[in-house]
């Protein structure tokens, strides 16, 4: 196998499983989205906010091509943005795995979405790490 076609190996799971199911894999994605947000259980963390970095990959229905060049045959991201931000901003949110899991939630009820990786990391919890996060990946149920 030649060096570009090895460099072009498939190692998202995601990706990987979403291919057995057609030849398309199509994603949106949010790269390092920052949002200062009320979280956290800690005494220090009340009545104040924090920042919060966001990254998000959607996986979309392999259809979701435009043909035309048209904003009307492409999926509108901006649905996404302003559902996180509004869920970032709705309350005081205890911890980073119920923000998570509520994205997720918001974002596969777009049917064109059929699978997200979603992370949120805080940035100013230790002087010795960039970030302290947690992950979570779903695909839509067959």
């Amino acid at each position: 196998m030649n060096a570009l076609v090895a460099d072009m190996a498939i190692t998202d799971p995601v990706e990987q499983r979403l291919l057995e199911r057609s030849s398309d894999v199509r994603k949106i994605f949010f790269r390092n989205l920052m949002v200062d947000i009320h979280m956290g259980v800690h005494a220090h963390e009340q009545g104040r906010t924090q920042p919060l970095r966001i990254n998000i990959a959607l996986y979309m229905r392999a259809d979701t091509a435009p043909e035309t060049d048209a904003f009307a045959e492409v999926f509108d991201y901006d649905q996404i943005r302003t559902g996180v931000l509004a869920l970032a901003g709705a309350r005081h949110i205890n911890l980073q795995e119920t923000l998570v899991e509520q994205i997720a939630d918001y974002a596969l009820g777009f049917e064109q979405v059929l699978a997200i990786r979603v992370s949120t990391e805080k940035t100013d919890v230790y002087p010795d790490c960039d970030g302290v996060g947690y992950e979570l990946t779903r695909i839509r149920a067959d």
